[in-house]
């Protein structure tokens, strides 16, 4: 794939999932259709994207197939407002380094460090990486230790997100406040209505398509 030459990673999202999660991914792997690939590899895409707004702009301009949503990137990526200087056809010229853009870059990259140490926690797994793997640049793999096997397995983004502990929320809050911050929102708060929300990101996607 030509949008993902020159890149590390890329951002990953099921088109069908009943959370909203994004993930990183080697950009040596191409994803299938049930996949949607977002081509940037710097983390301030990828807390904005991982965002309350973005999240709530997708539930409403997406699709659903029965009771789960479907990322529908035509109608929720194309048209989401990103907050001024961080759209990705700024971040296509590297990542912008202003004090807003560093703060959500800080706060997606604590949140994927969370997560990660908590899929493959460092008691369960083993890193490994074969000489052929190695060759073609992609990084080591975690694998179970013995005895540990069925642990790992219930180790799943979904299972995470359906329990949602203290930790990942309170997460998930600092890197809203950063997103917010970028906004200019000064008056944000983890108690402001989705409605609200949805009614500031419409206005400047109007404003931006006038």
């Amino acid at each position: 794939n030509q949008a993902l030459a020159g890149i590390p990673r890329q951002i990953v999202t099921p088109r069908v999932s009943k959370f909203g999660i994004f993930v990183w991914m080697p950009s040596q792997v191409l994803p299938d259709s049930a996949v949607v690939s977002v081509a940037r590899s710097d983390d301030i895409t990828f807390g904005i994207l991982h965002s309350r707004f973005h999240e709530l702009w997708s539930l409403r301009m997406g699709t659903s197939l029965e009771d789960r949503p479907r990322y529908t990137p035509t109608s929720t990526f194309e048209t989401f407002p990103f907050p001024e200087g961080m759209t990705p056809k700024d971040t296509k010229a590297g990542a912008p380094n202003t004090p807003a853009a560093n703060a959500i870059a800080a706060a997606a990259q604590k949140l994927d460090e969370l997560r990660n140490n908590w899929l493959n926690p460092t008691g369960w797994t083993d890193w490994v990486i074969t000489a052929e793997e190695q060759a073609a640049g992609f990084p080591k793999r975690s694998v179970a230790k013995p005895g540990h096997e069925d642990d790992l397995k219930k180790r799943t983004l979904t299972n995470l997100y359906n329990a949602r502990p203290a930790w990942l929320a309170l997460a998930h809050e600092t890197l809203d406040k950063a997103v917010a911050t970028a906004y200019g929102w000064t008056d944000y708060t983890a108690q402001m209505p989705d409605e609200e929300i949805l009614r500031r990101l419409l206005a400047l996607n109007k404003q931006r398509s006038t």
